[in-house]
C-alpha cells in the first residue's frame, strides 16, 4: 500500500477536526432556538475544500446520531446539509468580494428559512403524511424555519473572511 503524503494526512485531520467543530459548534449554541453556526461553517469549509467539504459534513451527521441516536428526525439530515454544500459548490469561485459580502450571507439565511421544507420529504414519508399534513407540518414549524433564517444571515456575514482566511492557511500550508 502506498504511502500517505504529508499533504494527504494533513487534509484528512484537518477535515476530520471540522468534522467535530460542526457538532461542538451545535451543541454549544443548542440554547438558542435554530440559531448555530453549522450552515457557516459548511459554506466556509466548502468553500475552502470543495469536494472535500463532505468529510466533515457527514462526520458531523453521524457524530450527531452517535450522540442523539439514530431516530427518524435524524435521517434527513442525510440529504440536507448536501442541497447546502451543493448550492455553496455551484456558486462562483472568484465572486467580487463586495457580492460575495451579500450573497454567502442571503444563501446562508435562505437555507435556514428553507430547513423545514427541506426536511418535510423524509418527515412525510417516514410518517405517511399527505400533502396537505405536511404542509401543516411545515407552517407550524415555519417560526423556528424564520428564526434559523435570520440567525443564519447573520452567522453568513461571517462565511467571506473565514473562507478567505482559510483558503489562505491552507495555500501556505499546501494542503489546498
Amino acid at each position: 500500500m502506498p504511502m500517505k503524503s504529508h499533504k494527504q494526512i494533513l487534509r484528512m485531520a484537518v477535515l476530520a477536526m471540522f468534522g467535530a467543530m460542526l457538532f461542538a459548534m451545535k451543541i454549544a449554541f443548542e440554547a438558542l432556538p435554530n440559531i448555530h453556526p453549522v450552515g457557516m461553517l459548511v459554506m466556509v469549509i466548502t468553500l475552502a475544500y470543495r469536494k472535500y467539504a463532505l468529510i466533515p459534513i457527514y462526520i458531523y451527521v453521524i457524530i450527531l446520531g452517535a450522540f442523539y441516536g439514530f431516530q427518524p428526525w435524524w435521517v434527513p439530515y442525510l440529504y440536507v446539509w448536501a442541497v447546502l454544500w451543493a448550492v455553496t459548490m455551484i456558486l462562483p469561485k472568484n465572486m467580487p468580494p463586495k457580492v460575495a459580502m451579500i450573497v454567502y450571507p442571503l444563501v446562508c439565511g435562505l437555507f435556514g428559512l428553507s430547513f423545514g421544507v427541506l426536511y418535510a420529504p423524509a418527515q412525510a414519508l417516514m410518517f405517511e403524511y399527505d400533502f396537505p399534513t405536511t404542509l401543516k407540518w411545515i407552517a407550524a414549524g415555519f417560526y423556528f424555519d424564520v428564526l434559523h433564517g435570520i440567525g443564519n444571515i447573520g452567522m453568513g456575514l461571517l462565511v467571506y473572511p473565514l473562507s478567505r482566511l482559510l483558503i489562505k492557511l491552507n495555500s501556505r500550508e499546501g494542503i489546498n
